[in-house]
């Protein structure tokens, strides 16, 4: 008989991006090392991003529970639309002066929603979720942030029924990057220290993406920490065909704090030095591109070789990710940012194309490209070797044999993954 596990998650589809992805997958091969997953999610969740291609993958058998949600960012709307999206995306205007609607929005968001704008939904999920365990007797359950504020329902459910529970932590609480641009008071500082730490010494298990998440948490808990990443999947079949230019891609949200002013200078370089780069250059940018990113591109004269393909279905980025000549992996140079490590990245991995990661010194990203091969990272001051390393891969694309010899990927394939995550269940 399969043992039940209760996943209690945000997103989901037809929710799109990253965030929608790690528990996806991990609900697809769950069933396969004997349990039997219930997932639990909000039936009218206002999903910044849509992607419905992600509902497909989700088995006709599986379980789903829903309740409604409230959310604030419905009403906010009303007094503008196009700021409520980004910052509900976690997109914060942060190199131009910020509107007053934008600093209201934030002040908002960071002081009156703790730890997020989802946790009206706290308290009747709390409610609906302790008759539905006690009626389907389930004793291990599973909370997936952010939102936070999911891993406040599963300290509720720990301290009313003494079940068995694992929080996993997609990304850091008080260190992410955007946490420190939610203007918060001293007190509501405070209040989420002291809920992180509630949650990390409460839950029978942490699960993190990072080696260095875990040693920051660490430095509160002393609950075991499994550090468990993201990875890849066996993806549809696809017959691509490869840019006859020398393309570089970068897939996903382009945010103005990730403005690689050393990239573009490179390529600014490189093509006034060399007629051949100048006329095979391709720029693919697919996603979000913050105006900031644009804005340098301009400057740096390289606006002529952008193809802008804005944001596209999972299935869709993976033809790019295939298709483009090299691909771009861009990290904001910062303390806070060697924690995380993309999603795409596992993705861009098995695409046999090589990887130009650009980001903080001493990042988990850094370690995994080295240890895999699968590319090659600088930081933000590695301007020489990073132009030489663009010219060395355009040299073997004009011979036609540039691609990638990785190695020790299959740890990294979701089912592995999902094999570490039932030996924790």
């Amino acid at each position: 008989m399969r043992k039940k596990v209760l996943i209690l998650t945000y997103y989901w589809p037809p929710a799109g991006g990253p965030g929608v992805q790690r528990w996806l997958k991990f609900v697809k091969y769950l069933p396969e090392f004997n349990i039997q997953p219930i997932v639990f999610v909000p039936e009218n969740a206002n999903y910044p991003i849509i992607d419905k291609t992600l509902s497909v993958e989700v088995s006709k058998d599986l379980e789903l529970v829903k309740l409604p949600i409230t959310e604030p960012y419905t009403f906010a709307r009303f007094f503008s639309k196009g700021k409520t999206n980004t910052i509900s995306r976690g997109i914060i205007n942060e190199n131009k002066k910020q509107s007053l609607i934008e600093k209201l929005l934030l002040f908002i968001r960071g002081n009156f929603f703790i730890p997020d704008a989802r946790v009206g939904w706290v308290k009747p999920a709390t409610s609906f979720l302790l008759d539905y365990i006690k009626n389907n007797n389930i004793e291990t359950i599973i909370t997936t942030g952010p939102p936070h504020s999911i891993h406040l329902i599963g300290l509720n459910l720990k301290q009313k029924l003494g079940l068995k529970w694992l929080a996993d932590f997609r990304d850091p609480w008080t260190t992410i990057g955007y946490h420190k641009q939610l203007k918060l008071t001293k007190t509501s500082q405070q209040k989420h220290k002291a809920l992180e730490k509630q949650v990390l010494t409460k839950a029978n298990q942490i699960i993190v993406t990072s080696s260095v998440t875990k040693q920051e948490f660490q430095q509160i808990t002393h609950k075991p920490i499994a550090v468990i990443t993201n990875g890849y999947d066996n993806e549809t079949s696809q017959v691509v065909t490869m840019d006859s230019k020398f393309s570089l891609a970068h897939i996903g949200s382009f945010l103005a704090k990730r403005n690689p002013e050393i990239l573009w200078k490179a390529l600014s370089e490189l093509i006034k030095e060399n007629d051949d780069f100048k006329t095979d250059f391709q720029l693919n940018l697919v996603g979000f591109v913050s105006e900031n990113i644009l804005e340098s591109i301009k400057k740096y004269n390289l606006i002529n070789y952008v193809n802008k393909v804005g944001y596209i279905s999972h299935l869709e980025s993976i033809k790019f990710q295939k298709k483009s000549q090299a691909l771009l992996l861009i990290e904001i140079d910062s303390e806070d940012t060697r924690c995380i490590i993309p999603g795409k990245l596992f993705e861009y991995m098995v695409s046999n194309r090589p990887i130009i990661a650009i980001g903080p010194k001493a990042s988990d990203v850094e370690q995994i490209i080295k240890n895999t091969n699968t590319g090659k990272f600088f930081g933000y001051h590695d301007f020489e070797s990073l132009k030489k390393t663009i010219l060395d891969h355009y040299k073997a694309y004009q011979q036609g044999h540039l691609k990638t010899s990785p190695i020790g990927l299959q740890k990294y394939h979701r089912k592995s993954l999902t094999h570490s995550l039932s030996n924790l269940l």
